[in-house]
């Protein structure tokens, strides 16, 4: 596989967000500190990475438009409960399930 750049997969995230990245602990219409966005860094060279391309995109849109995703190192990762696993494969709230399948190109919908 191709070697992806931490820049591009930033880059990736802030498009997924859209509009919530204007938004503090809320994606869509889920609201609460759970739904906080943020880039988690491993390494100090991960975080001058994502800091930077947050400052040049706070500069494209503009500073009526605070982006409000944080970027924290890196901590301990405790994987949510098997029901939480697969949320969106198991049909998520609506029994509607999207595929997880690499190289789908099926649009990303919401939890809800």
């Amino acid at each position: 596989p191709e070697v992806v750049s931490y820049r591009l997969l930033c880059s990736v995230l802030m498009s997924q967000l859209g509009r919530s990245m204007f938004l503090k602990d809320q994606v869509g219409n889920d609201r609460g500190p759970q739904y906080r966005h943020g880039i988690y860094p491993h390494t100090p060279e991960q975080r001058a990475e994502a800091e930077a391309y947050l400052v040049e995109l706070q500069e494209k849109v503009g500073a009526s438009n605070k982006i409000m995703t944080e970027v924290e190192d890196a901590q301990v990762f405790w994987p949510a409960e098997e029901y939480h696993q697969q949320y969106l494969e198991k049909g998520g709230r609506f029994s509607q399930p999207q595929s997880a399948e690499k190289g789908c190109t099926d649009p990303i919908r919401c939890y809800g």
